[in-house]
C-alpha cells in the first residue's frame, strides 16, 4: 500500500494526472516514490504508446499530425515541469559564472534568452524524432516508445540519490534527505527484467547508462550538486538522447 502511495505521490509531484487526494509526506512515503520512478515513466510511457497507436490505426489523421499530437502530449501529460528545470539550467550554465551564481541564477523566476533558445532546441529536436519514428511504426516502435520515460526516470532515481545536493532547500532536496542510495535495489530488478523481456531494450538502457555518467560529472561541476531544476534538466536531456536513439534505429536497425 505504501509503495502505491509513493506512486501516486510522484504522479502528483511529476505529472499532470489529476490526484487530488492528500498523502503523508514522510520519508517512508518519500522513498517509496523514488523507489517507484521508474514506474512512473513506464506509465507515461504507456500513454503515449497507446496515443500513437489509436491516432495511427484508428483515426484518419496524417503521420504528421499523429506526430504533433503525441509531441504535444510529451509536454502536456509532465505539466511541463521538468522543461522548465531545462530551461532554467540552461540560463545557468551558459552564464558561465562560478557554482554560487548560477545556482542564484535558477532561482531567478525570469527565462533568459539561453533558457529561451535551449527549450527551442530541445522540442524542436523532440519534434523531428517524434515525426521520423511515427512514419515508420511497428510494433517495437511502441515498445521502445514506452521504455523512455521508464529510463529517464530510472537516471533521474540514481542521479538524485547518488549525487549531493547542491542546496538545503527545494524540491530535490525534500526528496533527497527521504532516502539513501541503497533504497535503490529495486532499479536493477526492473532493468533486468525490461531487457530480458524485450532484449531490444537493452539498447536504450545502455544510452541512459552513458547520460547518468556524463550527468553526475557535469552536474558537480557545473552546479556543486543536484537542485530539482538540474534533475529536471536531466531527465529531460536524458529523453531526447533515447528519442533520438529510437530514431537512428528506424534508420540503422529496424528498416
Amino acid at each position: 500500500m505504501k509503495f502505491f502511495r509513493g506512486f501516486l505521490i510522484g504522479l502528483q509531484f511529476f505529472s499532470a494526472v489529476p490526484i487530488t487526494k492528500q498523502f503523508p509526506m514522510d520519508q517512508v512515503h518519500l522513498k517509496r516514490t523514488i523507489q517507484a520512478f521508474p514506474l512512473q515513466g513506464l506509465f507515461q510511457g504507456l500513454i503515449y504508446s497507446f496515443l500513437l497507436y489509436l491516432l495511427l490505426e484508428y483515426t484518419p489523421f496524417s503521420h504528421l499530425a499523429a506526430a504533433f499530437i503525441l509531441w504535444l502530449m510529451t509536454i502536456v501529460l509532465t505539466g511541463g515541469i521538468h522543461l522548465d528545470g531545462w530551461m532554467d539550467a540552461s540560463d545557468a550554465y551558459f552564464s558561465y559564472r562560478d557554482q554560487e551564481k548560477r545556482l542564484e541564477i535558477m532561482k531567478d523566476p525570469r527565462t533568459g534568452a539561453f533558457g529561451v533558445m535551449s527549450i527551442i532546441l530541445l522540442l524542436s529536436s523532440r519534434f523531428l524524432f517524434i515525426y521520423e519514428i511515427t512514419e515508420n511504426a511497428h510494433l517495437m516502435s511502441f515498445i521502445l516508445i514506452a521504455a523512455i520515460p521508464f529510463f529517464s526516470k530510472a537516471v533521474m532515481g540514481v542521479l538524485l540519490l547518488s549525487v549531493q545536493s547542491a542546496k538545503r532547500e527545494g524540491l530535490g532536496f525534500l526528496f533527497q534527505n527521504a532516502a539513501k542510495l541503497e533504497a535503490l535495489w529495486i532499479y536493477p530488478i526492473y532493468l533486468l527484467v525490461s531487457v530480458f523481456l524485450l532484449p531490444i531494450t537493452g539498447i536504450l538502457l545502455a544510452a541512459a547508462v552513458v547520460c547518468l555518467f556524463y550527468a553526475r560529472r557535469k552536474v558537480i561541476k557545473w552546479f556543486g550538486g543536484i537542485t530539482g531544476d538540474v534533475l529536471g534538466a536531466a531527465v529531460e536531456g536524458t529523453e531526447l538522447i533515447l528519442w533520438m536513439t529510437v530514431w537512428l534505429l528506424h534508420y540503422f536497425v529496424m528498416e
